[in-house]
C-alpha cells in the first residue's frame, strides 16, 4: 500500500497569534514536524496544502459570520500566509496552493505551486487545467492511502479527507496531529467524517 501524507493549511495564520488563529496550532506545527522526521520513509509522496488568498470574494468580509464568510487571513505574498517554520524546515517536495480567487476549504481545490508567486486569475485557470492538481499527483505516485493532518480540523481537514475520500482513498486523519477551531466543531467534523468511513487515528 503507497501511503501519502498531506499537511494541510500549517501557516502562521492559523496559529496563535494568526488571523484566524487556532489554539493549539503552533504545538500541532510541532508535532507534525516531529511525525514527519520520524516516518518519513513511511510515505511515497508528502505534500502541503496553503490558503494563499488574492482576490477570494465574499470569503473575506468586514463583517464575518465565521461561516462562509471569515478577516482577511492567508494573504497571498504575506507572512502569515507562508508555512510554519517548522514546516517549511521539513523541505516538503510538493506544496498545494488554493483559494487564489475563491473561496476555497479543500487541498484538492489548489494547484501544485512550488514558489511564493501572486499568480494572475489566468495563470490560475491555466495550471488547473493542466491538471497540476493533487488529485492528480496521488494518482501519478500510485497512492491507495491519504493521512491527513493539520489545521483546522473543523474545516480544512475535514474537507480535504472527505475529497480525498470521495476520490477512492483510503482516508486516516492522525488525531493528535490537528486541532479543532472549537471543541463543538470538533465534534461535529468527526462525526461528519466518521459517517463517511474516513478512519480516526
Amino acid at each position: 500500500m503507497a501511503k501519502a501524507l498531506i499537511v494541510v493549511d500549517v501557516q502562521p495564520t492559523f496559529c496563535e497569534g494568526g488571523e484566524l488563529g487556532v489554539q493549539g496550532g503552533n504545538a500541532v506545527a510541532e508535532r507534525i514536524a516531529d511525525y514527519v522526521n520520524a516516518h518519513r520513509s513511511e510515505y511515497a509522496y508528502i505534500a502541503t496544502t496553503q490558503d494563499w488568498h488574492i482576490e477570494p470574494g465574499t470569503h473575506w468580509s468586514e463583517h464575518p459570520d465565521f461561516v462562509d464568510t471569515w478577516p482577511v487571513h492567508g494573504k497571498a505574498g504575506t507572512a502569515n500566509a507562508e508555512l510554519h517554520p517548522a514546516i517549511a524546515a521539513l523541505n516538503i517536495d510538493h506544496h498545494f496552493k488554493k483559494g487564489q480567487y475563491s473561496p476555497s476549504y479543500s487541498g484538492f481545490e489548489g494547484f501544485e505551486d512550488n514558489t511564493d508567486r501572486i499568480p494572475t486569475r489566468e495563470e490560475v485557470s491555466a495550471a488547473m487545467a493542466a491538471g497540476k492538481t493533487l488529485a492528480n499527483g496521488l494518482k501519478t505516485a500510485g497512492i491507495t492511502r491519504v493521512d491527513v493532518v493539520g489545521l483546522a480540523e473543523s474545516h480544512c481537514v475535514k474537507e480535504t479527507a472527505l475529497d480525498a475520500k470521495k476520490l477512492g482513498f483510503e482516508v486516516h486523519v492522525i488525531e493528535n496531529l490537528t486541532e479543532p477551531v472549537s471543541e463543538e466543531l470538533g465534534i461535529a467534523a468527526r462525526r461528519r467524517m466518521s459517517e463517511a468511513d474516513i478512519i480516526l487515528d
